[in-house]
């Protein structure tokens, strides 16, 4: 079938499964991780949610009622959550809403961590709660939800995660950003939207632009779990996941007939000139079917930044960004942007539910700024991303069909992640040119048990799932030789055009309750992936046909040693098989040409980590020690340009090569993150977070023969972050005005590995510290009715993070203004 009808084949799937899921309405009770409360739907940014569910309604624990006391069930008590009613266009909850409370069984789309954070993270979960105290989920996690994105105004999805701990994010462009989660990034993370994996066989070694392809506007919040996750994940989940979650339509059951909310927003920045707004409609045909769409649009200029950073070094300006004749606007940055959205939602008796999603984005006109000029070339020198577009489309049927699939959901994708890019070279009359596309076809099944009682002192349940997903790449290149009008078309392109990689396995994992005081959960997964692409002679490309097979598994023990205080261990593994980008791509890159290695093997992780959670008076505290061991880590070795692959000038003249090996030996990353929230009187509340990572790993060169020269058996794993953290605080007012402020910082990171030290984003020495500060102040005037400003950087701090090509924002405002009905 050709791929232009895979949207028709989505909805011809989704039709087949409605008699399935229509079925499930006699099973009874809403799905675990589907808390359909009458109120249920699309948050109109007031208070912070609480305890929220998929359609964003508070979840209520059995015997949780505001102002009420917690029910005393026996311990062995076994209940469902009855959710909370809500208005048609509901704020969140008030606060303590939504708190879990007493002995029994909580059924809900994210763990309940206090009164108003739920983490999402994308599966059917089920936690057993004791009276009068929150619970962790267990791992180390954190979320950022649609009310602190409204507060902090971020210009992107990866931008609304800088406050979060243990995340650190880098920007190559103005137009990209890629989050470090312990240390690691891009193919060593696994990015979600709504569950559906956005990672696919291209994604680059090092920082890559995937995650700024989702709009921030259509977030309803953000989850990030930190730590090894391939037992529920898959590969690639090494340090941690990141996933977005999407506004829902309103649901409310008092609309009989027809209801319309428009919303109208406008979005205007100084520091470089964007200007940028969304159109979005609420919809909703009587009490069980929902629609929301959108259409934003975005121009960003030059970037300002508040000068220059200098080399710790030698005191000297870096070879990137390059700026304009006021030392202060950034050259190769600004971009445009189109974002269109539609989200539909059908509900099918007691617990089923159907969802049909589209998502796109289209970025053009974007140039790569360490790339924009090069190092050491003319100022018209540019890589420019002409076109940077992602388009989703998926379908997902859930329901409780029983004891043994008590939170059974479907979900069939399609994604494209397509790419135009051209580097022009004036001075040579040349234009380097190329077009990337992978087409991915996705499945996800997952499912979980009702609990079992296996005593009056201990209770079991199971979670278990299957999925797999199916890359299809074009790819091709060409050379413009501008002085004579000719085009040459390449023997193959960035990638090998026709490569197939496919991904998928199936989990289980296990949860026992005892004395309900003690968890204990241990799982394992089984996955299989296959690479496959054909060889090409004239440039020396070998053909990659391989299959890699996994075994993975992870364990933790969760104490509520009291009410305040709860303890947690835990031991997970990661994997990552080489992708088509590791196996068959040739690409420029920060630290200079890459090229392939067709014989790399998987990457292996074991993260373990020792946590605490605090929560008393008002005050929580989370504190985590981690350690995370890394076997046949891929990394990039020093090549010369004598080891360039045949016919392949590009490697040949660029000023360093290298090529991507698996590391001799273990690799490590220890650290720590803690983060500490106080809700105070006179609507105060205040937060903060502090993180280190310290990695290192066998140096990736070869050994001299010469035993006289110096060779360092190991060296500092490549972007580490410093030590850095963030200290927020906030004012409310009952009348909807708010002042805060919120304040980053970091230390000078001078800990490089061998391809720090050639990269043109680091400065030679490393990256200085920094502290910027914004500040800002806003005014909710009715439920759709929003006015928000931040004063950032009001110091005009010159800063960089570490990895960046661009330096942050000077001096500016951001300007955000909402009005709907």
């Amino acid at each position: 079938m050709p791929r232009l009808n895979f949207p028709l084949c989505l909805l011809v799937a989704f039709a087949l499964a409605l008699p399935v899921i229509a079925s499930a309405q006699d099973a009874g009770g809403e799905g675990a991780g589907e808390a359909e409360g009458e109120g249920e739907g699309h948050d109109g940014e007031g208070e912070e949610q609480a305890g929220e569910g998929e359609g964003g309604e508070p979840v209520e624990g059995e015997g949780a009622a505001e102002g009420g006391d917690p029910a005393e069930p026996e311990p062995a008590d076994v209940a469902e959550a009855e959710p909370a009613e809500g208005d048609e266009d509901k704020e969140g909850g008030e606060e303590g809403e939504g708190e879990v409370e007493g002995e029994g069984y909580v059924e809900g789309e994210g763990y309940v961590v206090d009164e108003d954070e739920v983490i999402d993270l994308g599966r059917p979960i089920e936690i057993w709660v004791r009276a009068e105290r929150p619970f962790h989920p267990g791992r180390a996690v954190s979320k950022v939800d649609r009310e602190e994105i409204k507060l902090r105004l971020p210009r992107s999805a990866p931008d609304a995660l800088r406050y979060e701990p243990g995340v650190y994010v880098q920007q190559t462009a103005h137009s990209q950003g890629s989050a470090f989660i312990r240390g690691r990034t891009g193919q060593q993370t696994v990015l979600l939207f709504d569950e559906i994996r956005l990672n696919n066989s291209l994604f680059r070694q090092g920082p890559n632009q995937y995650f700024f392809t989702i709009d921030s506007g259509t977030i309803d919040h953000i989850d990030v779990l930190r730590g090894s996750a391939s037992t529920r994940y898959g590969t690639d989940a090494i340090a941690g996941v990141i996933n977005a979650v999407p506004i829902e339509p309103t649901m409310s059951p008092k609309v009989e007939g027809f209801a319309l909310h428009p919303t109208a927003q406008l979005k205007i920045a100084s520091a470089d000139s964007e200007v940028g707004g969304r159109a979005e409609l609420d919809m909703q045909l009587g009490p069980r079917l929902g629609l929301i769409g959108g259409v934003g649009l975005r121009r960003a200029g030059l970037l300002e930044s508040g000068g220059v950073v200098l080399n710790p070094r030698d005191g000297e300006l870096p070879e990137v960004p390059r700026f304009a004749a006021d030392q202060r606007t950034q050259l190769g940055t600004g971009f445009d942007e189109l974002t269109i959205d539609a989200r539909g939602v059908a509900r099918l008796g007691e617990s089923g539910r159907l969802v049909l999603g589209y998502y796109d984005y289209r970025q053009s006109d974007a140039p790569r700024t360490d790339s924009c000029a090069p190092p050491e070339a003319p100022f018209n020198e540019c890589l420019r991303y002409d076109e940077q577009f992602r388009t989703l489309v998926f379908a997902r049927a859930m329901g409780d069909l029983g004891p043994g699939a008590a939170d059974a959901r479907l979900t069939l994708s399609w994604q494209r992640q397509h790419e135009r890019r051209t580097h022009e070279r004036p001075s040579s009359f040349v234009i380097n040119g190329g077009r990337d596309d992978v087409d991915t076809f996705g499945a996800a099944l997952q499912a979980a048990t009702d609990p079992w009682d296996l005593s009056e002192d201990a209770a079991l349940l199971l979670r278990y799932g299957a999925d797999v997903y199916h890359d299809r790449v074009e790819s091709v290149a060409w050379l413009i030789f501008t002085d004579l009008d000719i085009i040459r078309l390449r023997s193959r392109g960035q990638y090998i055009d026709g490569s197939t990689y496919t991904w998928g396995g199936v989990f289980a994992e296990g949860e026992a309750i005892l004395w309900n005081a003690l968890s204990l959960k241990a799982g394992g997964r089984a996955s299989t992936i296959s690479a496959s692409a054909a060889a090409d002679p004239e440039s020396g490309t070998l053909a990659v046909d391989g299959d890699f097979n996994a075994l993975v598994g992870n364990a933790s023990v969760e104490w509520w040693a009291n009410d305040w205080l709860t303890l947690i261990l835990s031991a997970d593994q990661g994997f990552r098989a080489p992708n088509l980008d590791d196996l068959t791509s040739r690409q420029q890159t920060g630290p200079g040409f890459q090229f392939e290695n067709a014989g790399l093997k998987a990457e292996e992780a074991l993260t373990t980590e020792v946590g605490a959670h605090v929560a008393v008076e008002g005050i929580e505290f989370d504190g985590w020690l981690f350690h995370s061991s890394l076997d046949g880590a891929i990394a990039r070795a020093a090549r010369d340009a004598s080891q360039c692959p045949p016919n392949t000038p590009t490697c040949n003249n660029a000023r360093s090569q290298f090529q991507l090996v698996n590391l001799r030996g273990e690799a490590t990353i220890v650290g720590a993150e803690a983060s500490l929230k106080a809700k105070l009187p006179w609507g105060l509340s205040a937060r903060a977070t502090i993180s280190y990572a310290f990695g290192e790993g066998p140096n990736p060169a070869d050994r001299p023969s010469d035993p006289a020269l110096p060779f360092d058996e190991r060296e500092p794993l490549s972007r580490i972050p410093p030590l850095n953290g963030t200290v927020e605080g906030l004012w409310r007012h009952d009348e909807g005005y708010y002042l805060g402020a919120g304040l980053r910082w970091a230390t000078l990171q001078d800990r490089l590995a061998l391809t720090d030290q050639s990269d043109a984003r680091i400065p030679l020495g490393g990256t200085p510290g920094y502290a910027t500060l914004d500040l800002r102040a806003g005014w909710r005037f009715d439920e759709r009715g929003l006015v928000s400003v931040v004063f950032e950087n009001v110091t005009d701090e010159a800063y960089r993070t570490h990895g960046s090509s661009v330096n942050g924002p000077g001096r500016g405002i951001l300007f955000n203004l909402e009005m709907g009905l």
